[in-house]
């Protein structure tokens, strides 16, 4: 529990920081969809007309002058892409700042196993994946009463649900990456949300190269296929899964014998 509260007290600044960010962000989102939605079918037509870019993010299934459509699109790009980032971050960060900031010796003569740094930084991480979550969506959801809308409840939570499930799946990750690392290694995480997701908006443009659906994240938070099917995928999920439980056991095993300077 010591090691989870100090992980929390370390990253409390970044936390508030990244979380404000991103509810604000979609609250102003949500606030421009009443001024917008008069225009919206000229808006999508237009859209819809532009090929390759409306594939990429899913407008051509998606009708953007309802909230549901316009949300998952552009909430979801605001939401996807900065939790992806936060959650790397995050998880990129977590045992390799031990050498970078020369704390690993004040951390390590203590009495605990380091299975134990393992699993209660890794607690940390989740925590503060699951409060901000908790935070954006309780906010998200005030926004949409207050415009005045109809609470497509089942949508917006199965949309966050997703987001949450990437941004763990990445965190994860980059927590399994972290333990090789002895200095700070913010731009590979940075890295790899933004090429998860790029590959996303890659495998929506062509069909030669669907199958790299299955080695982002971002798969299976399109609001479209979301919406369309009401329910997340599950097989995209469970090869996701796999993957975060690889870079958690990478974790444990490289930082169970690894010779910290």
């Amino acid at each position: 529990m010591t090691i989870i509260k100090h992980e929390l007290r370390q990253n409390r600044t970044a936390f508030t920081v990244w979380t404000a960010s991103i509810a604000l962000l979609l609250i102003v989102c949500v606030f421009l969809f009443p001024e917008m939605k008069g225009e919206m079918d000229s808006v999508g037509d237009l859209f819809a007309s532009m090929g390759s870019f409306t594939a990429a993010f899913g407008m051509d299934r998606l009708n953007i002058g309802t909230l549901i459509g316009y949300y998952s699109i552009e909430c979801g790009n605001i939401l996807g892409l900065g939790g992806a980032l936060f959650a790397s971050l995050l998880g990129i960060s977590a045992l390799a700042k031990e050498e970078k900031d020369r704390t690993a010796e004040f951390l390590l003569t203590h009495p605990i196993p380091r299975t134990r740094v393992v699993a209660g930084k890794l607690a940390a991480i989740l925590i503060q994946i699951t409060a901000m979550n908790l935070i954006i969506l309780a906010l998200s959801l005030l926004s949409v009463a207050l415009i005045g809308e109809d609470i497509p409840f089942k949508e917006l939570l199965l949309i966050h649900g997703a987001y949450v499930l990437l941004q763990l799946e990445l965190a994860c990750i980059c927590f399994g990456i972290s333990a090789f690392l002895r200095r700070g290694g913010s731009g590979i995480g940075m890295g790899l949300a933004s090429a998860a997701y790029f590959l996303n908006l890659v495998a929506n443009i062509s069909e030669n190269v669907r199958f790299l659906h299955w080695l982002t994240p971002f798969a299976y938070c399109e609001g479209a296929d979301i919406i369309a099917s009401g329910a997340l995928d599950g097989g995209r999920i469970a090869a996701g899964t796999a993957l975060a439980i690889a870079g958690v056991i990478a974790a444990c095993r490289q930082y169970s014998r690894k010779d910290i300077r």
